[in-house]
């Protein structure tokens, strides 16, 4: 069930994306201007990209206007932008994602095999080609090897919002199995078993998907005024939620994207996260040609495989490793990956919307 419009309107897009008034003319009591401020929140979606450009920005020039936001709250900003999620879906979308076992087998692999086999490539590249030190190669390795990310949830949610359930069932098991199969992916690739925390990650899974979106689902389903409410003011609150969680990281970790080595990961970086988004749109596009939503499905596949838990993987360099250069390229990625992916997301839904 979705959550109702109040009385009055109809709240169904029109073909500039905006809501409709169902009577000829309003109630005299409503006042425009209000109602112009809740349709500015209500396309806030638009203006991600900019947030996200601003953010950068702003955090190489200025990083206390983000160091403030630590990695203590990450788990609920995330955990919000999964609530939004599950605000705007029902539980008949996570059942129709879970009876497509081909596409979540797919997205596994393109999470913990495409995305290794490149991120050794890149991490041989940087050590045997660039002459780099080895815990620079160790730390591209390190955030190739750990789970999908949520914000891959949030992109697909913003491109092709029906299979934004599809995408989180995705991430939930690469992260819920993460807990073996990133020691042994270290392990294989870096020469190093990883402990982690399996109980830690459990929870981590629960407070940052399970809970928000259903959550999400049961205001839909038996408060439906409270969400029709609310709802107007999730789209602005969810851009401002992803700027901070791309600026923070980016200041919080200024000094390592300088180091010297810093240019040259980034390039690095950028190489491995752009040959993972074309990995997962074209293997998609080969796997699933006949299927008929294989355009939204190549673009969810794309996100599933370029963007991983590089917090996770920077948590684990600081944690595991001695040599604080590991830590440089999960640093790097956490901006790269969430530049990269928004980027994506506004030229495809600007495509997607675009008439035939």
């Amino acid at each position: 069930m979705r959550c109702r419009p109040e009385k009055g309107f109809d709240f169904s897009p029109t073909s500039d994306g905006m809501p409709m008034p169902a009577e000829p003319s309003l109630p005299s009591q409503i006042d425009k201007s209000e109602l112009h401020v809740l349709e500015v929140l209500k396309t806030a979606n638009s203006y991600l990209p900019h947030a996200v450009v601003a953010s950068t920005f702003l955090a190489l020039v200025y990083p206390p206007s983000f160091t403030w936001f630590t990695t203590r709250y990450y788990a609920p900003a995330l955990g919000f932008l999964m609530f939004a999620v599950g605000v705007n879906s029902s539980a008949k979308d996570f059942i129709d994602a879970i009876a497509r076992p081909a596409a979540i087998a797919a997205g596994y692999a393109g999470q913990f095999i495409v995305k290794p086999t490149l991120g050794y490539l890149f991490g041989t590249m940087a050590v045997g080609i660039f002459h780099l030190p080895d815990p620079i190669g160790a730390g591209i390795m390190l955030v190739s090897c750990v789970s999908g990310a949520q914000l891959s949830n949030y992109a697909t949610f913003l491109t092709d919002p029906s299979m934004a359930p599809l995408s989180i069932v995705m991430t939930s098991i690469s992260t819920a199995t993460a807990v073996l199969i990133t020691p042994i992916l270290s392990l294989l690739l870096i020469g190093k078993r990883l402990p982690v925390d399996v109980k830690g990650m459990m929870s981590s899974i629960i407070q940052i998907v399970v809970a928000p979106i259903a959550a999400g689902l049961l205001l839909n389903r038996f408060i439906p005024g409270v969400c029709s409410t609310i709802r107007p003011f999730l789209p602005f609150l969810s851009v401002l939620v992803t700027a901070l969680c791309v600026g923070s990281p980016l200041a919080i970790n200024i000094k390592s994207i300088l180091s010297p080595f810093g240019m040259v990961v980034l390039l690095l970086i950028v190489g491995f996260h752009a040959s993972a988004f074309i990995s997962g749109y074209v293997l998609t596009d080969l796997a699933f040609h006949k299927a008929p939503d294989v355009a939204a499905l190549r673009r969810t596949m794309s996100f599933e495989t370029g963007m991983q838990s590089s917090l996770l993987a920077l948590a684990l360099a600081n944690k595991f490793f001695q040599d604080p250069l590991v830590g440089v390229p999960p640093a790097i990625s956490v901006v790269i990956m969430s530049l990269m992916g928004f980027l994506l997301v506004t030229v495809w839904a600007k495509k997607r919307q675009r008439p035939s």
